[in-house]
């Protein structure tokens, strides 16, 4: 038998999950529109790809501050969970590794565009960037552990070193609209299974 409290818990706790998934969906769409226009890009795009209006937006994000950061953490999750799915579900650990990278290059976007909402040197970034490193190096660490024990690649590569070399290479995008970063990246991590088998 249902007790008075249980039943009454029920709908806040539904409710909270709905409010949760709405949020996730709508960060979804923040992401994906901050992918291919940037962080600047106009608050009714994002609310018209996520199908709400822009007040629900400024319900859940007073400041463009407040979604990028939100989307930034979305999306380090989201890299985050996917690196061992990737792995159980890939053709190859270096497959893999290939699929996670394009998802890290979606992040880099936004990671970039972070810095021109939040001054670099705030507190605030440092603890996002700390954050960032905690949550995302050890996934890669595990994607190139799975690819060196499957003997694709070589056994001298670090994640971290990686991760900066990436990031490095999606830099040059900000400079020149002709540069193609992820193009770049792909014939990096190309590079590493073709360097082993020669």
């Amino acid at each position: 038998m249902t007790s008075i409290d249980e039943g009454e818990g029920q709908p806040a706790r539904h409710k909270r999950a709905d409010a949760l998934r709405n949020e996730q969906a709508l960060l979804a769409a923040a992401a994906a529109v901050f992918v291919t226009s940037g962080v600047e890009a106009p608050v009714r795009d994002i609310a018209a790809a996520a199908g709400v209006g822009m007040g629900t937006i400024y319900r859940h994000f007073p400041t463009r501050a407040d979604l990028v950061v939100a989307v930034y953490r979305h999306q380090v999750e989201a890299c985050a969970e996917a690196g061992p799915v990737l792995l159980a579900n890939a053709g190859s650990p270096h497959a893999a590794l290939a699929q996670w990278v394009n998802l890290f290059v979606d992040f880099l976007v936004t990671k970039h565009g972070l810095a021109a909402v939040l001054r670099p040197d705030s507190v605030g970034f440092e603890t996002l960037h700390a954050y960032f490193v905690d949550r995302l190096v050890p996934v890669c660490a595990q994607l190139l552990a799975a690819a060196i024990e499957a003997g694709e690649i070589s056994a001298d590569i670090d994640a971290l070193e990686l991760m900066l070399g990436i990031g490095n290479l999606c830099v040059g995008a900000d400079k020149d609209p002709r540069y193609n970063a992820r193009r770049m990246v792909n014939l990096l991590i190309a590079g590493l299974l073709e360097s082993h088998s020669t």
